[in-house]
């Protein structure tokens, strides 16, 4: 049987889009299979040299979900280009690999695989046996800790309303600006940014207790976050705090040494007690 009466027999049992896949490969010609033979080359090269000295590559199974059934064949063929952006790493490069299931999400199977150098199935396998209570468990743990679908929409509908907050900013729409940035606040008040934002509204606004207090409550969720120490500086400052301001403007200097709107107000603010 030739190549072509074999694949006009098996046909109906490839499944949608895997007979033409096969077509096209056999209908090849030779200088296309010397451009394969360099690029299976090449990628094994590169495989095992990042996976040299036992490393291993970690990587989804597949990029997304299975497809489902009666896709159309557009979508059908955007999944299969996706999908051996990850399926075809071991084949091209003739690493070895391992799929592991982890669980599911939205009702489709979910699963990792893990991928060694060529030749390393041995210490691939003994690593997959060592490892594979743990990731059970760490799955356990990240699927019991995951927000619920109401907290990720409260926290998406709060960066919205941040976002609408910068632009009204930017426009020089103070109050606006501090209304978008209360309302994403109160969608999220964990978020050490919002509350920095609103602050530099208020002090467009000159309302430098109102700005001290945003800064204050940015700080307590991050230490480290340079712009609500400069601004809790310069409202403090306003409010004739020097030496509190003092205190902010080089705390934020630690941050950002280089920083040159700290260094500025710091040594102004040093000359009144020279």
């Amino acid at each position: 049987m030739n190549h072509e009466e074999w694949i006009n027999s098996v046909k109906p049992d490839l499944g949608p889009g895997i007979s033409a896949r096969v077509r096209a490969a056999l209908e090849t010609n030779n200088e296309n299979i010397g451009h394969c033979l360099k690029a299976k080359d090449e990628a094994r090269e590169a495989l095992n040299a990042l996976l040299k000295d036992d490393a291993i590559l970690f990587i989804p199974t597949t990029p997304g979900p299975a497809p489902k059934l009666n896709m159309k064949q557009n979508l059908l063929d955007d999944f299969h280009i996706r999908a051996f952006t990850l399926l075809s790493i071991a084949g091209m490069s003739g690493c070895c690999q391992v799929s592991i299931p982890v669980g599911q999400h939205d009702k489709c199977p979910l699963a990792v695989s893990l991928m060694a150098r060529h030749g390393g199935d041995r210490f691939l396998l003994d690593t997959v046996r060592a490892m594979y209570p743990t990731l059970q468990e760490e799955v356990k743990i990240a699927s019991s800790t995951q927000p619920t679908t109401s907290v990720n929409g409260k926290i998406e509908a709060a960066d919205i309303a941040k976002e609408k907050g910068n632009a009204a900013y930017k426009d020089k729409q103070w109050q606006k600006a501090i209304n978008f940035y209360s309302e994403a606040i109160k969608l999220n008040g964990k978020n050490a940014t919002y509350y920095s934002n609103r602050a530099a509204a208020y002090l467009e606004l000159g309302s430098f207790a109102q700005a001290e207090e945003d800064c204050t409550a940015a700080i307590d969720l991050d230490k480290k976050n340079v712009k609500a120490h400069l601004r809790r500086g310069t409202a403090r400052e306003m409010l004739g705090y020097y030496k509190e301001a003092i205190e902010d403007f080089q705390y934020a200097l630690v941050l950002e040494p280089t920083n040159k709107a700290a260094n500025l107000a710091a040594n102004r603010l040093r000359k009144l007690f020279e």
